[in-house]
C-alpha cells in the first residue's frame, strides 16, 4: 500500500504530460490542415489531396487516443480551464422524449405523496438509421351493377417504366454516388446490411436511366448559365478507364458557373459541368458557341480563341496570380513575394467591402481605391523584374501577371466581375472529391452522366437547397411533366425546404 500511495503522484504527472502532448499535436495538426486546405485546389491539388488525406487520419486517429485516455481525477487544487461547453443541438432536428419517473410514487424516505416541482431536461444525439420500405399501391377494381362495366383507378407512375425503385430511393443512390462519393459497389454492401439484396449492376442501371430522365432539365439548366453576361469557366482531370485496356486515360470535366450575387443580382445561381475525353481547346470552344459577354477563367490557352472576336471578354484571376507568390513566400521566406502579397492583399480588402453591392457601385469603388494600389503594383513588377535573374521563380510569377495585365484589371472598370475565379474552383470540389473515392470513370459516357448529375446537385447546393430532397421531388414528377414547361423543375422554382447551413457550405 504505501508504494500504492507514493506512485499516484507519478503516474497523475505522467497522464498529464502524455495529455498535454497529445493536445499540441491535435493543435498542430489542425493548423497544417488549415493550411493545406488554402492550397487545396491549386496547381499541385493531387499532392495536396493525398497529404491532407494522411493528416486527416492521423488526427481522426489522435482525438480517439485522447478520448480513450482514462480521465485524470480531479484535485481542489487543479486550476486548468474548463473544456469549452458544448454548441447546443440544431433546433431543427425532430426530438423525440422520453419521460423518466422515479420507480416508487411514494417519498422514499418517509412514504408522503410526492408532488412535482420541476424537471431537469438534458438532451442527446442519437442516430436512426436509413431504412427501407415497400410502398404497396392497391388498386380496388368495382363492378357496376347494372352493365357490369368495371371501373379502376390508374396505375401510379413510375420514374423508371417497370422498375421497382420509387423515387426517394433513386435520389438516394444518385445523391450517394456523386455528392458522397460512394461507388455502387460500396453502396451495395451497404444495403445488403439492412437485408436488402441490390446488385451493383441494377444501381447502374438506375442512375443510366436517371440520367435519361433528367436530361431535359440539364439542357434548361444549361441554357439558364448560358444566357448570363458573366461566366466563370474551369476544368479538372478525370481518369477514364479505357475499353479493353485495364489502363486509364485522362478525359475532363468542365465547370460553367453563373453567380452575380457577389455584385447584388438576385438571379438564381447555377452550374453547368460538361465532360470532354481530351483537353483540347476545342471542347471549351463548343460548349461556349452560343455565349456573349465577360469570361473569367485561368490562362489556359484553350480559351484564347474565344476573345478573338470581341463577342467574349476576358477577366484573369488574382487567386492565381497570388498563390505563385504565395507557394515561393512558404517555401523560400522571399521578402519580394511577401510585399507582392501585401500589395495584392490590399486589393482583397476592397473587395470584401463592397462584395453584394451593386455593380455601378463596386466599379467606383474600385476605382477609388483599387485603382491607385493597381498603378503602384504594375510599377513595382516593372522595377523588380529588372533587378531579378530572369530564369528565378519569381521572375517567373512576375512576368505571368504582366502578361495577363489587361485581363487581371478588367475587374476594376466592370462592378459585374469578380476579382478571382474562386466560383469556378468552389464547384469543383465536389469533383476532386469523388475522384479520390471513385478512382475512374468507366467510360466516356459515365463522364458525361457525372456532368449531368453534378450540374442539378451543384445548382441545388448553390440554391440553398437540400440535393437529395431536390433530386427525389424532381424524379418523382418529370416522367410525366410536359416536356415544355420542365424549366418549372429548375431548383429555384420548386419549393422545398432549405439546407442546413452545413449543406450549403458542403
Amino acid at each position: 500500500m504505501p508504494n500504492a500511495s507514493v506512485s499516484a503522484p507519478d503516474e497523475v504527472i505522467a497522464l498529464r504530460a502524455k495529455v498535454s502532448e497529445q493536445a499540441a499535436e491535435i493543435e498542430h495538426l489542425k493548423l497544417v490542415i488549415a493550411k493545406l486546405r488554402r492550397m487545396q485546389f491549386g496547381r499541385s491539388s493531387e499532392q495536396m489531396n493525398e497529404m491532407l488525406g494522411q493528416l486527416e487520419l492521423s488526427l481522426e486517429e489522435l482525438e480517439t487516443v485522447c478520448a480513450e485516455t482514462p480521465a485524470e481525477p480531479a484535485t481542489p487544487a487543479d486550476t486548468r480551464e474548463a473544456p469549452p461547453s458544448r454548441k447546443p443541438l440544431p433546433e431543427h432536428l425532430p426530438r423525440d422524449i422520453e419521460e423518466h419517473l422515479p420507480s416508487a410514487c411514494d417519498c422514499p424516505a418517509c412514504g408522503g405523496t410526492l408532488k412535482k416541482l420541476g424537471e431537469t431536461v438534458s438532451e442527446m444525439l442519437e442516430y436512426v438509421p436509413a431504412s427501407f420500405r415497400v410502398i404497396r399501391h392497391v388498386r380496388p377494381k368495382f363492378a357496376c351493377s347494372r352493365c357490369d362495366t368495371i371501373v379502376q383507378a390508374d396505375a401510379p407512375a413510375r420514374p423508371i417504366a417497370r422498375g421497382l425503385a420509387g423515387a426517394g430511393l433513386l435520389a438516394h443512390v444518385l445523391v450517394a454516388k456523386y455528392c458522397d462519393h460512394l461507388p455502387l459497389y460500396r453502396q451495395s454492401a451497404i444495403y445488403a446490411r439492412e437485408g436488402v439484396e441490390l446488385e451493383r449492376s441494377t444501381l447502374a442501371d438506375w442512375v443510366g436511366q436517371c440520367n435519361a430522365l433528367l436530361r431535359p432539365l440539364v439542357q434548361v439548366l444549361r441554357q439558364h448559365v448560358l444566357s448570363a453576361t458573366k461566366l466563370h469557366a474551369d476544368d479538372t482531370p478525370v481518369p477514364v478507364l479505357s475499353p479493353g485496356e485495364g489502363q486509364t486515360r485522362t478525359g475532363r470535366l468542365w465547370t460553367y458557373v453563373r453567380d452575380d450575387r457577389p455584385a447584388g443580382d438576385a438571379t438564381p445561381p447555377a452550374v453547368w459541368f460538361a465532360y470532354s475525353p481530351n483537353r483540347r481547346g476545342e471542347h471549351p470552344q463548343r460548349h461556349l458557341a452560343p455565349f456573349k459577354g465577360v469570361l473569367q477563367a485561368d490562362a489556359f490557352a484553350g480559351f484564347a480563341p474565344l476573345y478573338l472576336g470581341g463577342a467574349i471578354q476576358e477577366a484573369a484571376c488574382w487567386a492565381h496570380v497570388r498563390r505563385k507568390f504565395y507557394d515561393l513566400h512558404k517555401a523560400q521566406a522571399s521578402p519580394l513575394a511577401a510585399e507582392a502579397l501585401k500589395q495584392i492583399g490590399m486589393l482583397y480588402t476592397v473587395e470584401e467591402l463592397i462584395r453584394g453591392k451593386p455593380p455601378e457601385l463596386r466599379r467606383a469603388e474600385r476605382q477609388a481605391r483599387a485603382g491607385p494600389v493597381l498603378v503602384a503594383l504594375r510599377a513595382w513588377f516593372d522595377a523588380t523584374l529588372k533587378q531579378l535573374s530572369q530564369k528565378s521563380a519569381l521572375a517567373e510569377a512576375i512576368r505571368y501577371a504582366l502578361a495577363r495585365w489587361e485581363a487581371l484589371v478588367r475587374y476594376s472598370t466592370d462592378g459585374r466581375i469578380e476579382i478571382d475565379n474562386n466560383a469556378a474552383e468552389r464547384a469543383l470540389r465536389t469533383v476532386a472529391l469523388g475522384r479520390k473515392n471513385f478512382l475512374f470513370a468507366g467510360s466516356d459516357a459515365g463522364g458525361e452522366r457525372a456532368a449531368a448529375i453534378y450540374s442539378l446537385i451543384g445548382t441545388a447546393k448553390l440554391n440553398g437547397l437540400d440535393p437529395e430532397a431536390y433530386l427525389r421531388h424532381v424524379i418523382a414528377c418529370i416522367a410525366e411533366y410536359p416536356v415544355n414547361r420542365v424549366d418549372e423543375l429548375l431548383p429555384w422554382k420548386v419549393e422545398l425546404k432549405a439546407a442546413t447551413p452545413k449543406q450549403k457550405a458542403a
